[in-house]
């Protein structure tokens, strides 16, 4: 695929929009995103990313998730595929990492047949862009170059019929240590990024992809981070302590970008009791056991994300889920108790217990985000650690082996071998994926 000839018209427009020479008049065009106060969102005016869709996954889905060494860290893809397993099980969705350290677009294009289409992905999240930037200044030459690799990237995933998430870079958080430079400040190197960034939504929309918008909410969550935390953590990294490599907290806000972008709308279920008629029912994938003497019995066979970690940290899902709407839009798993009598109660769930009014209750409480530790922390560790130890072999069954001696020897061979190897570390995920059976105490106190 030839890249648009609008593509290039926009590179040149686009610089402007990042802030490096003066907005011509083409620039009125588009529509910005809007900026928070902070003064470190001073030099960037990145256009405004599109809304997310309806539902990108389907029942059975294959999903690649494509990208550099920060998808090789698996941690956002481990989230990802966790979250696909246990919180929209009915989906069926099985997942395969294919990240590769220092790789660029370009890079992915050249081993992607090989690779990841013989396996035929019906859809897939791609995150290049960080070593395409080359740490440096923005350059038109750099950017055509880029947006050829990453369109073409796209066209293939599609020929071969799968959807694809187009996923911008993420954001630096200083000039990483083995550029060896002075030359470049984090600003530029952060303009640069958003740029970049700006290009892929246009890349997405002439593709007729999906956009994940990894940059700016990266960027916006890391100040956010320095600002809420610093007093405690004054090395609060959202991209990491050497600047590019996340830890928990960032990948977490990348993992909601992409979950975002698939169009999931985060409704994990809803336990409804009324207090009058002594009754409780449930949305589908939680059962009803019983509800007798204040207590609410129910068996389910979706879970809620559990979250981990210390709120200050940037190691940390906890403190990822502080600055994105995580629990809000993709985890929510509602109680709300109806015909209340008193003024408050106390509800506990799994050893914890919290106070709401009873207006509160009426209206809903989200459990996910009101009870870190829940009844199904135990069931969750379970799948998260089966889909860690099977993603960790997916990346020595490309890079060791595909790209190896086997391979060279028996390509067919090669394949056979490792994915005898890999099938049962899949089994186990769907294993371990089992219902929970918990309870709820719901007591007057007032």
């Amino acid at each position: 695929m030839k890249i648009h000839r609008r593509h290039l018209a926009l590179v040149a427009a686009w610089v402007a929009v990042a802030g490096l020479v003066p907005q011509p008049a083409f620039a009125k065009d588009f529509d910005y995103e809007p900026k928070p106060t902070n003064g470190c969102f001073a030099k960037f005016n990145p256009r405004r990313a599109p809304a997310p869709g309806p539902l990108l996954l389907q029942p059975g889905d294959r999903l690649a998730i494509i990208g550099d060494s920060i998808t090789e860290q698996k941690m956002y893809s481990r989230i990802l595929e966790t979250y696909l397993t246990v919180c929209v099980p009915e989906l069926k969705i099985t997942a395969r990492q294919f990240g590769w350290s220092g790789e660029t677009a370009a890079g992915f294009l050249h081993r992607m047949t090989n690779d990841c289409l013989r396996f035929k992905p019906t859809v897939a999240t791609l995150c290049y862009g960080m070593n395409d930037h080359h740490y440096r200044t923005f350059d038109e030459e750099n950017a055509r170059w880029y947006v050829e690799q990453y369109a073409q990237v796209t066209a293939n995933l599609q020929a071969g019929g799968a959807r694809v998430v187009v996923g911008s870079p993420g954001c630096v958080g200083k000039v990483p240590s083995w550029t060896h430079s002075s030359l470049y400040t984090l600003d530029e190197l952060n303009i640069n990024l958003c740029s970049l960034r700006d290009l892929d939504i246009e890349l997405a929309a002439n593709a007729h992809a999906a956009f994940a918008d990894v940059f700016w909410t990266m960027f916006k969550a890391g100040c956010a981070g320095q600002t809420r935390y610093g007093t405690t953590n004054g090395s609060y990294m959202i991209s990491g302590q050497d600047g590019v490599h996340p830890g928990w907290a960032g990948h977490l806000v990348m993992a909601y970008a992409f979950l975002r972008a698939m169009g999931l709308d985060g409704d994990i279920g809803t336990l409804t009791v009324d207090l009058g008629a002594a009754s409780a029912t449930a949305t589908a994938g939680h059962t009803i056991e019983s509800f007798l003497d204040h207590t609410l019995t129910v068996v389910s066979a979706k879970y809620p994300f559990c979250l981990s970690g210390e709120a200050n940290s940037d190691n940390s899902l906890r403190s990822g889920a502080t600055l994105v709407p995580f629990n809000e839009e993709l985890n929510r798993f509602r109680l709300v108790v109806k015909n209340a009598t008193a003024a408050k109660y106390q509800v506990v769930w799994g050893g914890a217990t919290n106070s709401y009014t009873a207006a509160q209750l009426a209206g809903g409480v989200n459990l996910a985000a009101d009870y870190l530790e829940n009844p199904f922390g135990d069931a969750f560790k379970k799948v998260d650690e089966a889909v860690a130890a099977k993603q960790a072999y997916e990346t020595k069954q490309i890079k060791q082996v595909f790209h190896g001696p086997e391979a060279k020897a028996d390509m067919a061979k090669a394949v056979a071998d490792t994915e005898a190897v890999r099938g049962p570390l899949a089994a186990a995920i769907a294993a371990a994926m089992v219902p929970v059976r918990h309870s709820l105490v719901i007591q007057p106190t007032e």
